[in-house]
């Protein structure tokens, strides 16, 4: 079945995720802030609108990749009024599990229906439709988002009520953030012992220490290399990102009344990192501000 979509928010992510519902056949019109993305959208098909109400005005179907909770919030405003009833809302943003669950009975209250589902994968598994979808949802309403989220990605998992999606993607950068320190630490320490990259990688990668962050995202140039590390970490995952997903895990973890103590100190290491001159890179970029710590 193919669907009349608008998205809104075409920018690194957004921008291929779109590219890849229009070669699964959809009919999909966009928006975005910025002048370049709707132009870059444009030339792979991609009908640009001129606001967010007219990218919708159409569409059986509505898809948001936003930077936070208050932009999906504040474009739901604008949105749900602009649309038939029924219309589905499959929100991939990374926000707040609060204010996924707001942004939900926005849409419910207004007569439509409404799916929270973030997206693990980056930009590389944007462009190569390999994303993984964490989706929240009532179980009807994640079967009609289904297919269209099979065209963007290779893993669609249903998680739970609305929230759910939320929740399993902050829940997994925690442990990715917390994991990208260690491998980092654990160089950083092989490096002062005068153990080789190469030689701790070997071990480490067939060994208990076997993690994505140290096998697919490897912080140190050389044993992986199509790491950002060989690139001059060249963001995949910018550390600005990792950065707010792990303060939104800290937050959900407040509200739980929980300790998370080593999420909160990843948090701040990223904070921190991103604060400086890491906010654009990689997040294994994360590995030289822990080097620099030790001199």
């Amino acid at each position: 079945m193919t669907h009349s979509i608008g998205f809104i928010g075409l920018g690194n992510m957004g921008g291929p995720m779109a590219a890849n519902l229009v070669k699964a056949g959809h009919r999909v019109t966009g928006y975005d802030l910025a002048p370049e993305a709707l132009r870059h959208a444009e030339e792979v098909g991609i009908r640009p609108a001129r606001s967010a109400a007219e990218a919708v005005r159409e569409a059986d179907l509505v898809i948001s990749m936003l930077p936070a909770g208050r932009h999906v919030l504040a474009a739901y405003a604008e949105l749900l009024p602009a649309v038939g009833p029924g219309t589905l809302f499959v929100d991939c943003s990374t926000i707040d599990v609060a204010d996924a669950r707001a942004a939900h009975e926005l849409a419910v209250d207004a007569g439509h229906r409404a799916v929270d589902a973030p997206v693990s994968g980056g930009v590389v598994g944007a462009t190569a439709a390999s994303l993984t979808f964490m989706v929240g949802a009532e179980k009807e309403h994640f079967e009609s988002a289904r297919p269209v989220l099979e065209a963007m990605g290779r893993k669609v998992v249903h998680c739970g009520a609305p929230g759910a999606g939320q929740a399993a993607k902050i829940c997994n950068n925690m442990i990715l953030g917390i994991s990208m320190i260690a491998v980092s630490e654990a160089f950083v320490l092989g490096e002062s012992l005068g153990l080789s990259h190469q030689a701790l990688f070997d071990v480490a990668s067939t060994a208990s220490g076997q993690c994505w962050a140290l096998t697919s995202n490897c912080p140190v140039p050389g044993p992986v290399p199509a790491s950002p590390a060989n690139r001059e970490y060249a963001a995949g995952f910018a550390a600005a990102l990792m950065a707010k997903d792990l303060g939104l895990a800290a937050g959900a973890a407040d509200a739980a009344g929980l300790p998370t103590e080593l999420g909160r100190r990843a948090a701040q290491l990223y904070a921190d990192f991103a604060a400086a001159e890491g906010a654009g890179l990689d997040f294994s970029a994360i590995i030289t501000t822990l080097r620099a710590g030790g001199k």
